[in-house]
């Protein structure tokens, strides 16, 4: 039952980013345990409801690239979205190689030399979300070359039921908070604007930078997830740049006919201090839309004078 003027969303898509898992156990610095946060972070999205219909991890997927690295990955994502029906898109980062990425994520062996881009397209209940590689051999940068250019310009072509999602490593946007990342960019974005103009791109969702931010490119909302392993300090003192353990954060993406919710969800556990427990959720569906007005939105209701206590709310 829904308690406003919205209908449900059409697709909920769980975005998560920058997992950089290591293997046997290694941690990040010496100090981040990067499973945590992952398992964390899944644990939160098998409990949600509606549950995703595809959780997308916009790359740096392995710290080092180690192929254990991407098994420990698939190991703990593949049951858990089995397990809620779900798809699993990856992208590729600038951590993350090509050969080792393909070979362990998606059995595909490249030819000895072979460096091709890790480019895939996902149908999501007629939502398309693809997987664009941004990724510089040797680099922490991003670029996009021109048969990536036309590839996906033919992929758009076709508009899709329920539009496009476009997911890639390195955001298009400006980096205000963080003046150091912009060393390792996306270059040349006007290319990739004019692939995209007049497209069914609805979102394109990124990471690379550690913590959460929101823009537009070619008049498209651009949502850019936080890091599940450490995470960037975007206000640190008398720091360059600050990478802290701690506010560690995904970003839940529901999807409506003409519009996009995104809502960024911590990965651990806060203290309470107030709410309601979940079978009052019953209580609530069973009173008309004017009963729950005047008890939930009236300033002297009962429930905000401290007559009803909770459990017992009705």
């Amino acid at each position: 039952m829904q308690f406003g003027q919205y209908p449900a969303p059409g697709h909920v898509i769980a975005h998560l980013s920058d997992p950089h898992l290591l293997a046997d156990g290694a941690k990040q610095y010496g100090v981040v345990d990067t499973e945590v946060g992952l398992a964390l972070a899944l644990a939160r999205i098998a409990r949600l409801d509606p549950l995703p219909q595809a959780l997308v991890f916009t790359g740096d997927l392995a710290d080092r690239a180690e192929p254990a690295a991407y098994a420990r990955l698939r190991a703990f994502v593949e049951p858990v979205a089995a397990a809620m029906g779900a798809q699993v898109v990856w992208v590729m980062g600038n951590h993350d190689e090509r050969a080792t990425y393909a070979a362990q994520l998606f059995d595909e062996t490249l030819a000895d030399g072979d460096d091709a881009t890790q480019d895939r397209v996902h149908d999501v209940d007629g939502l398309r979300i693809v997987s664009l590689d941004t990724s510089v051999p040797g680099y922490h940068h991003g670029e996009i070359s021109d048969a990536q250019l036309a590839w996906l310009a033919e992929v758009l072509a076709t508009p899709a039921p329920h539009g496009t999602l476009l997911a890639l490593h390195h955001p298009p946007i400006p980096i205000p908070m963080m003046p150091a990342a912009e060393v390792i960019e996306l270059l040349e974005q006007d290319r990739l604007a004019a692939v995209l103009e007049g497209t069914d791109v609805r979102c394109i969702l990124g990471g690379h930078f550690h913590y959460s931010t929101y823009s537009t490119f070619a008049g498209i909302p651009v949502s850019v997830a936080s890091a599940t392993c450490y995470t960037s300090d975007p206000a640190p003192l008398e720091r360059f740049v600050s990478g802290v353990d701690g506010h560690q954060a995904m970003t839940m993406v529901h999807l409506y006919d003409d519009r996009i919710v995104h809502t960024i969800v911590p990965v651990d556990e806060a203290a309470e201090v107030s709410g309601f427990p979940s079978d009052v959720r019953a209580q609530v569906e069973a009173l008309s839309v004017e009963e729950r007005r005047e008890l939930l939105s009236r300033k002297d209701s009962p429930i905000y004078t401290g007559e009803i206590q909770v459990p017992g709310i009705i």
